[in-house]
């Protein structure tokens, strides 16, 4: 992987990993476009999945302070209860990632023509937030976290997008708009640092075997990181204004065009 094609796959990953139209489905796009290698492509995701947790931690680091900060008074007040929230929403995907990931993988792959079904579908999640009523300004209850974490786990199919079925999923249960993104975005930290270290102790992580080089790697984890920063506050003002459907019909689009890219190709 040359320098160029890291900048341009850590400028895709850092805008899409916030932006409703799946990361993972784009990184696969683009290395089929740019001709990454597989092996290149694991330790590249890893580290540019990095790159975006810390976008979030710079977005959010005052809230994250705070929350930690009453957390550990160790007493049930508002702060605690929203962690704990955090961690209730993360045991659907725990569960996926632990014992059925492998085997989601070799069932479903991730093929240009999934990804593009897949978009397909993250496409009409959002299109239901724009034509479907839904009752607005209910509070983030532990159930409503645990149904944003399901959406979470079936989000580990590639080009179904994460975020946009998240954050769907939390306007759609009629979650308050000023606090489905912030929470679709902090519940996805552990996970993402816990998939990271399972590579790392597993030997799928490492720079020696994937053959990047430093130019490669700080630029494709520096663009990750400065886009993911933009596109991170950018869809936190989208999400106040519940107005997705630009992003639907974009998704809608690209699904289109993978799909048929996938079959000629």
């Amino acid at each position: 992987m040359t320098w160029l094609q890291a900048l341009i796959l850590g400028i895709v990953q850092g805008f899409t990993e916030f932006l409703p139209v799946s990361s993972s489905g784009h990184l696969i796009i683009g290395r089929e476009i740019l001709g990454v290698g597989v092996d290149e492509n694991v330790t590249f995701e890893v580290l540019v999945h990095a790159a975006t947790v810390l976008s979030t931690l710079t977005v959010f680091w005052k809230e994250i302070v705070q929350l930690l900060a009453k957390f550990f008074k160790f007493e049930w007040n508002e702060e605690t209860q929203y962690i704990c929230k955090i961690l209730f929403s993360m045991i659907p995907v725990l569960i996926v990632g632990v014992f059925f990931k492998d085997q989601v993988e070799a069932i479903f792959g991730e093929g240009l023509v999934l990804v593009g079904c897949m978009l397909l579908v993250t496409a009409l999640l959002l299109a239901l937030t724009r034509f479907v009523r839904f009752k607005e300004n209910k509070p983030l209850t532990f159930g409503r976290a645990f149904l944003i974490g399901c959406a979470q786990a079936v989000a580990v199919l590639p080009g179904l997008s994460r975020s946009g079925s998240t954050i769907a999923t939390g306007l759609l249960s009629g979650v308050r708009k000023e606090e489905v993104a912030q929470f679709s975005f902090l519940m996805v930290i552990i996970p993402i640092l816990g998939e990271a270290f399972l590579d790392l102790v597993g030997g799928d992580f490492s720079f020696a075997q994937s053959g990047l080089s430093l130019p490669a790697i700080l630029c494709g984890f520096f663009s990750a990181y400065v886009c993911g920063v933009l596109a991170c506050r950018f869809m936190i003002n989208i999400v106040k204004k519940a107005n997705l459907a630009w992003f639907a019909i974009y998704c809608a689009v690209i699904g289109i065009v993978a799909i048929i890219f996938g079959i000629v190709c």
